[in-house]
């Protein structure tokens, strides 16, 4: 089982920039494709973007196209989100995922139901 530690959040004026990272454990972490996910107050859970297991291919949610980057660090372990031109509406807490099984394709990333367990993730404000 993949353990996955959420980090970089933190409190940021509209238009500013924040990089998370997703750290992974338990498996082989190259294998597999991963996606974050986000949860404002009072609002479900949803997608936010996803990156294959190569790294070669990614998929974001029309709210943050253009504005985020997702990113990979196979060597690492690691996996990133870069936040630019960011808006009130991007408050939330942010949670990473890895998919179930190795080497699918990052469709089945988009939908946040599909997952039983989450980590803490990390606290993204943006003060308008």
């Amino acid at each position: 089982q993949v353990q996955l530690v959420e980090s970089g959040g933190g409190l940021v004026q509209a238009g500013g920039s924040l990089k998370l990272s997703c750290a992974a454990s338990g498996r082989t972490f190259s294998s597999y494709a991963m996606g974050w996910f986000r949860q404002a107050p009072g609002k479900e859970r949803e997608f936010v973007a996803a990156v294959s297991w190569r790294g070669t291919t990614t998929s974001y949610a029309d709210s943050v196209k253009g504005r985020f980057t997702i990113s990979r660090d196979n060597a690492k372990d690691t996996m990133y989100l870069q936040m630019n031109s960011l808006k009130p509406e991007d408050t939330a807490v942010y949670y990473c995922n890895a998919a179930m099984d190795p080497y699918t394709t990052i469709a089945t990333m988009t939908n946040p139901r599909r997952f039983d367990s989450w980590g803490q993730g990390t606290q993204v404000t943006v003060s308008s």
